[in-house]
């Protein structure tokens, strides 16, 4: 039983190299993900749905026995996972199943059984049904990384917003005072002034609402100004983060390097283990040679490089 549940685990995880049963399970998950997003993007198309009804109940009840078997599966065979938090039979599992990715895979199956017990509201289910291109994060590097990053950055990220919030909320304040005499209709209220806030603070601008008094227009000359920095701020963040996190998977590559080549040979079993290193932290094949390049030069250069007491020409031990 349980060299089946290893079986299960290896090919319900991100796909391995050279098992081709895994990556052939990884391409049709993805493959039924983006059919499901793209059917509930097609079935919103009243004309579309009419014509072929059966065809969108059919491939959703296809679509969710599969979803449910394979989180049914996932759940079984986390044990088998190297992580040791999940090892135990059941709290392992029960850690696993408050994973922010199971959590998701169980929002977007869950709602399809609700149906046979309570009413629920179509528009409501189709959401949660586009939900499911979320988890295509399983299986990209990029979006793992972005993840990653928000992570990371999310307290400085959410003060950034946070003080957004506090500029939109005294921008709507200030034009509401001064424009509620001039533009009832539009800012009769801090509320009804905080759409132009919105739009004016993210540099959008629609220009439907526009401030007319003398007052009005120096606030919204100095919120503009403000709005410009502000938005680029959380973006900045975001970037940073990015290269941080690069530069942390580069870094990690390089100390693999290091020590595959401490004995200054890299045999076929250490260039597969590099390899497999470089898809795991999604390095691309230049930057992987250009570290390669880099260390072995490095290493060239500290022997090359004369050592105390020998002679700086020939090598050898001077007489002492």
């Amino acid at each position: 039983m349980r060299k089946i549940r290893r079986r299960a685990w290896e090919l319900l995880d991100v796909g391995r190299k050279n098992d081709k049963l895994s990556e052939f399970t990884d391409i049709a998950l993805i493959t039924l993900i983006s059919l499901n997003v793209l059917s509930v993007i097609i079935e919103s198309v009243p004309e579309i749905y009419a014509a072929y009804p059966g065809f969108f109940e059919s491939f959703e009840v296809f679509s969710v026995i599969i979803f449910t078997i394979e989180y049914v599966f996932r759940v079984w065979s986390i044990t088998e996972s190297a992580e040791f938090k999940f090892r135990h039979p059941f709290w392992g599992r029960l850690r696993f199943m408050m994973t922010p990715m199971q959590l998701l895979d169980l929002i977007v199956i869950v709602p399809f059984y609700l149906v046979f017990f309570i009413q629920v509201d179509l528009r409501m289910l189709r959401v949660f049904r586009l939900l499911r291109v979320f988890r295509l994060t399983r299986y990209s590097l990029s979006m793992g990384l972005l993840l990653q990053v928000l992570k990371k950055e999310g307290r400085n990220i959410g003060a950034a917003l946070f003080v957004l919030l506090l500029l939109i909320i005294m921008a709507a304040s200030l034009t509401f005072l001064a424009e509620q005499e001039a533009q009832p209709e539009a800012f009769g209220s801090i509320p009804a002034a905080l759409w132009w806030a919105v739009v004016t603070m993210t540099t959008i601008g629609y220009g439907d609402v526009v401030p007319i008094t003398v007052w009005g227009r120096i606030c919204g000359a100095v919120i503009g100004i403000i709005s410009v920095g502000m938005v680029a701020l959380p973006a900045g963040l975001l970037a940073s983060g990015f290269s941080e996190a690069l530069r942390h998977r580069r870094t990690a590559f390089d100390q693999v390097v290091g020590d595959v080549m401490e004995d200054g040979v890299i045999d076929s079993d250490e260039r597969v283990r590099l390899r497999e290193v470089q898809e795991e932290l999604g390095l691309s094949k230049d930057e992987a040679e250009a570290i390669l390049k880099d260390r072995h030069n490095q290493m060239a250069a500290s022997r090359a490089a004369p050592r105390p007491g020998n002679c700086p020409h020939c090598g050898k031990a001077l007489p002492h």
